[in-house]
């Protein structure tokens, strides 16, 4: 994809479990037209996530919601969660996946993350801050059976490979373990990061997406409420809502105010 001329902005978009980079495109088309309408030139980016899935491993599976027009499976995530333990067997691929994505068509202005990218979403975003390295480094030091600061973020010279982002967007989004994956919230994500919590989200609910909240610096005055279950909101407001964020982030001289939470129960759902 062509970068962005002056102006516009380079957003990664990191798919849920079950996904891809074409079906989440497919589900963003209005983001999308937001974005660009709002910062002309701006160019989204959908990567797909490394682990292959198998119909046995999506709920509810339907072929003509999760195949290609071949007839072929297109169904992934970035991560899978080894059962019965706090860790996430192959998140080493997720985030090599994410870390050549940067390398090739970075560097990003910002991410937005749905479900299972969201929480990646909070994960890269985390990885990018300055100082986070020596936090896994001294968490290291203390437990060994900590997780290891991903030399995929690292370029030749140890230097990590982009600076912080300005922003990112997290849509049912949660926290990774804190067993293992501490070193990612502590110190907190100091990245300004939008959290949108669906009031009827049945696959990933409240509390989890409040301790990602709770990790993040000024999270709870970046919290929006929809009325709505496990998906991308795409109504006029929440599309309002989140360009006016972006927007603050990109131009704090032009921000007005911050976004507060929000309920909207009065809104008509997309369903």
């Amino acid at each position: 994809m062509a970068s962005p001329k002056p102006g516009g902005l380079k957003i990664l978009m990191l798919h849920g479990f079950t996904q891809s980079g074409r079906l989440f495109s497919a589900k963003t088309k209005a983001f999308e037209k937001a974005v660009v309408k709002a910062f002309p030139s701006s160019t989204l980016h959908y990567p797909t996530g490394p682990i292959g899935l198998s119909p046995s491993d999506i709920p509810g599976f339907t072929p003509a919601a999760h195949e290609t027009p071949e007839g072929e499976i297109e169904s992934f995530a970035w991560w899978r969660r080894k059962e019965g333990t706090p860790l996430y067997q192959g998140i080493e691929q997720g985030l090599s996946r994410l870390a050549d994505t940067i390398k090739d068509e970075g560097p990003f202005d910002g991410v937005v993350g749905f479900s299972q990218g969201g929480c990646a979403t909070g994960v890269l975003t985390s990885l990018l801050e300055r100082g986070r390295k020596e936090a896994f480094d001294a968490a290291c030091v203390k437990d060994s059976q900590k997780m290891v600061y991903p030399s995929s973020f690292l370029d030749s010279t140890g230097e990590i490979i982009q600076q912080p982002f300005k922003f990112a967007v997290v849509y049912s989004g949660f926290a990774a373990p804190f067993e293992y994956y501490g070193s990612l919230y502590e110190p907190k994500i100091t990245t300004p990061m939008l959290h949108y919590i669906g009031s009827l989200d049945t696959v990933v609910d409240e509390g989890r997406s409040r301790l990602l909240v709770s990790c993040c610096e000024g999270g709870d005055d970046r919290v929006v409420v929809h009325p709505g279950g496990h998906f991308l909101p795409t109504q006029r407001q929440w599309l309002d809502t989140t360009i006016g964020f972006i927007r603050s982030c990109v131009w704090p001289q032009q921000a007005s105010s911050r976004p507060e939470e929000t309920n909207a129960e009065d809104m008509d759902v997309p369903f």
